[in-house]
């Protein structure tokens, strides 16, 4: 047999056997007020949900709630540093970035950032965390171990999602410019400005760290994926409509949009040499449109809830009270 043909047997046979994803669960949380990110724990198997001003604390085992954090305005997101036995939370309305304790989920301190900050990440190699500000357009470093500020990056519009590549490398979407920065997280020097096209208006973003590519959900229905040395857009295959978190799973080969408007999940498959196709869009739930996904058991968390009509004057439909809840979503072969 012919090695090319052999080759693409292979592939084949792979993505047939690529698995799809069910609704295996959920997890009630109830209470009310609005949400955004979570993230998953696997090491030490915790889940960290945000809602609206506490992070709701879930055992990634059991599936039952084990604590809360409270005592914040609005919280975006929150970035661990295991080695450290620390946590941060963004919280937006209040401007500042909590920080805790792990084992305990007692609060340190609370460390002053720009204006709203949104996503944030842990970078390991730097020992540095970087909260991206929407509304001041810049990043607020922060030395992890000591807590205090390691300086600014100022950035040319609003930043949303940012992940690290665990080689010295910080990315984020830049969502009002559709472009995606790279920054240097030793020295915050901005080495890089991609343009994202066909990308308008990018969102969630995850990281093949092995195969240097970068994934990020767009709202034109498209997840642009980004060779994470050259910037060049690769691919940009499609996925449902309002996108705001995106994951990548090393293991399975696979990319996922969580689409909130659409309320569904787009899984992507690594086919080969920056050929992507869509193995399957699987229901989930409108509004459920962050996502994490658990290295593990390759798992995969939404929070949503239940509405009603929208308000006089308001853009978006009421969240009915003590509906809320993170769906569990689980492969299937």
């Amino acid at each position: 047999m012919k090695p090319g043909l052999f080759l693409a047997l292979v592939t084949a046979l792979y993505a047939a056997q690529s698995p799809s994803y069910k609704i295996a669960g959920s997890i009630p949380l109830g209470g009310t007020g609005g949400w955004d990110y979570l993230s998953a724990d696997s090491a030490n198997r915790r889940l960290y949900v945000s809602h609206s001003g506490q992070v709701e604390v879930v055992d990634l085992d059991s599936g039952k709630p084990v604590g809360k954090i409270s005592g914040m305005m609005g919280i975006h997101g929150i970035a661990v540093a295991n080695d450290l036995d620390t946590g941060f939370i963004s919280d937006g309305r209040a401007n500042e970035v909590v920080e805790f304790t792990l084992t305990n989920l007692e609060v340190k301190k609370k460390i002053k950032a720009g204006t709203n900050p949104d996503g944030i990440v842990y970078d390991s190699v730097s020992k540095r965390v970087f909260a991206f500000n929407g509304r001041s357009h810049d990043a607020t470093v922060i030395d992890a171990a000591s807590g205090t500020l390691a300086g600014t990056v100022k950035l040319d519009g609003k930043p949303e999602f940012p992940v690290s590549d665990g080689a010295g490398s910080v990315f984020v979407n830049i969502e009002d410019k559709s472009e995606l920065v790279k920054i240097d997280s030793r020295t915050l020097a901005i080495k890089a400005v991609w343009p994202l096209a066909p990308c308008e208006s990018p969102s969630g973003l995850a990281i093949d760290t092995a195969n240097r590519r970068l994934f990020s959900v767009c709202d034109n229905k498209r997840m642009a994926i980004t060779d994470a040395d050259s910037g060049k857009v690769v691919a940009a295959p499609a996925i449902g409509e309002g996108p705001d978190a995106a994951a990548f799973d090393p293991t399975l080969h696979l990319a996922f949009s969580s689409n909130g408007e659409s309320g569904t999940l787009t899984i992507i498959h690594a086919d080969g040499k920056d050929k992507y196709s869509v193995a399957s869009t699987v229901e989930t739930a409108k509004g459920a449109r962050t996502m994490t996904l658990d290295a593990k058991t390759h798992k995969l968390y939404l929070s949503t809830a239940a509405f009603g009509p929208v308000p006089a004057g308001a853009r978006r439909p009421a969240i009915l009270p003590d509906t809320f809840r993170v769906l569990v979503l689980a492969p299937v072969s």
